[in-house]
């Protein structure tokens, strides 16, 4: 009985420790265990310009998520139509606080 109890204590703080929030979806690339704090690319198109920026946040701090990171989103706060190219940027420590922005480029 003890190393049940033993057990389920060190799954349960190790549980804990890795926190409950994390980032999903295509954009999980390379991940610390400690710290991350990673951007990269989404998406490339075909159309060359690129004079507007807009950007989308989604924020998570212990077990709670909120936002919308969506590309749809980002488009909408920065006025564009068209798409010439998508990137991410991702931090996230200890998993407990996560923040992923997506940024989209174009007309």
């Amino acid at each position: 009985m003890r190393k049940l109890i033993g057990c389920a204590s060190a799954g349960a703080l190790a549980m804990l420790l890795t926190g409950c929030v994390g980032p999903n979806g295509p954009l999980v690339g390379a991940m610390g265990g400690i710290y991350t704090d990673v951007s990269g690319p989404v998406l490339a198109t075909s159309n060359a310009g690129a004079s507007k920026v807009g950007e989308a946040s989604s924020t998570g701090i212990i077990c709670i998520a909120t936002g919308d990171s969506s590309i749809k989103a980002a488009c909408a706060n920065g006025g564009i139509t068209r798409i010439s190219h998508v990137d991410y940027h991702l931090t996230s420590v200890l998993s407990v606080y996560t923040k992923t922005t997506v940024t989209v480029y174009g007309e």
